[in-house]
């Protein structure tokens, strides 16, 4: 049996054609972990393709092609699904656009994984070689990640040299808050799952570097469980990277552990200045803390900081912008982020929306966190795109740059490459970010009188 394994990108992100020539991020590891699930007494060949860093060949040499689907990537997934279909190739989509819209993304495949795939997969994989492949599987309801016996991930079947680092490790999924915006509690609900401790340690020592990268979504949400694993981090002397809520603030003895732990960078999502726009996002707890003041501890303990924003909550206007990069440069935030408010479908907040009138387009392409795909409250498309593109090119000017990481003391040559790295970003987000992209016609809501005006398709481009 031969499989080939996907990554499939938006037009932003990929390897041709994208900003970045060549892919300045870390290695997947979702496909990498898929590899490790198939059974090794399939004996399976395996290819991995991330179009981030290649091209996926027209001609792939597989009888069973995978593709890991996100929303912003649906629709090139779709195409590159269909396009093997018609070649003869049995094609399965999974993740979480999968899981969101399962009878959608029916439509193009052979089979979809609904739901995390450590079982599902290799059940999927069993039923296609003996002949009795069933249209979709589905994540079962005892589903754990508490097994010491998972294989580790193939990391090997990628080529290091095409990504930043292949040092990227995952403790836990998903995450307890229920914020409006968030795909994980609407995908795969609210309770976190969590791995071994000990088959973390395992894994981190496998690996053997020092640097390494925790993708986890909130890495402190089971305070017990961090404890812990800081704890064992600690003899192993590396520096780590990881996300986390601002919630950690509330906690000095973790907080502290951490750093000796060997914490060198939070990403945090601070998501707004505008106290009043918390409640927009379902995130009032980050109001319970001072971010100028936490973000100066985090300094003082040696940990960088990665802020993301967001814009478009229904209480932003077009203040928020300057006001915001004003704020990222104050407080010496290390590498500010800026997202636009995405209605991913599924979310709490794609339902709001959509019963409100306010989403623009289904054009899943766009809807990576780049685009404006909906109607904000309190200004109009173009202006929440033109101050999130200025936004982006204030906050990564020169002078800008010099001074946060003067405020940060922050002299690490790879801080000076993350923001040249993100720079090069903003200065050529222009090239993708326009509005004048083309709005589909949406089916009737009920009560509608049909697809979205032309008034509607007019308010895109101001």
């Amino acid at each position: 049996m031969k499989i080939a394994l996907i990554s499939p990108k938006g037009p932003l992100y990929r390897a041709r054609g994208g900003i970045f020539k060549r892919s300045l991020r870390y290695q997947p590891l979702t496909l990498t972990t898929l590899a490790a699930l198939v059974p090794a007494d399939l004996r399976a060949d395996l290819l991995l393709h991330d179009e981030g860093v290649s091209a996926v060949p027209d001609e792939l040499d597989a009888d069973l092609v995978g593709l890991t689907v996100i929303t912003g990537t649906a629709l090139r997934a779709y195409e590159l699904a269909d396009r093997f279909r018609a070649r003869g190739k049995t094609v399965v989509l999974g993740g979480p656009h999968v899981t969101l819209l399962p009878e959608e993304a029916a439509g193009h495949a052979d089979a979809v994984c609904v739901g995390y795939a450590e079982d599902s997969w290799p059940a999927l994989l069993r039923d296609y070689a003996s002949g009795r492949l069933r249209p979709a599987y589905y994540q079962a309801p005892d589903f754990s990640l508490d097994r010491r016996d998972m294989p580790y991930p193939r990391r090997e079947l990628f080529d290091a040299r095409q990504f930043l680092t292949q040092a990227v490790f995952e403790a836990t999924r998903s995450c307890v808050h229920d914020c409006e915006f968030c795909v994980a509690p609407a995908a795969w609900g609210r309770r976190q799952y969590r791995k071994p401790v000990d088959w973390v340690i395992e894994d981190i020592r496998r690996v053997g570097q020092r640097k390494i990268i925790f993708v986890d979504l909130n890495l402190i949400s089971d305070r017990d469980y961090a404890r812990a694993l800081f704890s064992r981090l600690i003899p192993l002397r590396v520096q780590w990277f990881g996300l986390s809520t601002v919630l950690i603030a509330h906690d000095r003895e973790l907080l502290e552990l951490a750093a000796r732990s060997g914490c060198r960078g939070l990403l945090l999502g601070l998501e707004t200045v505008a106290p009043q726009s918390l409640g927009d996002a379902r995130k009032r707890f980050n109001a319970s803390v001072g971010f100028k003041d936490f973000i100066g501890e985090l300094h003082r303990l040696g940990i960088a900081v990665q802020g993301c924003f967001v814009f478009g909550l229904d209480h932003d206007t077009p203040e928020v912008f300057d006001a915001t990069v004003d704020f990222a440069i104050d407080a010496g935030i290390d590498l500010p982020r800026f997202a636009v408010l995405t209605p991913f479908p599924g979310t709490p907040l794609f339902r709001r929306l959509e019963t409100e009138g306010r989403i623009l387009t289904r054009d899943w392409s766009l809807y990576d966190g780049q685009h404006v795909v909906f109607q904000p409250r309190a200004m109009s498309p173009r202006e929440l795109a033109e101050g999130h593109e200025r936004a982006w090119k204030k906050v990564y000017r020169w002078p800008s740059i010099a001074r946060r990481l003067w405020a940060a003391r922050n002299f690490d040559p790879l801080a000076l490459t993350a923001n040249l790295g993100y720079r090069f970003y903003a200065r050529n987000l222009h090239r993708f970010y326009t509005c004048d992209w083309p709005i589909q016609a949406l089916p009737p809501r009920p009560g509608s009188t049909g697809a979205l005006s032309g008034t509607a398709r007019r308010s895109v481009c101001g």
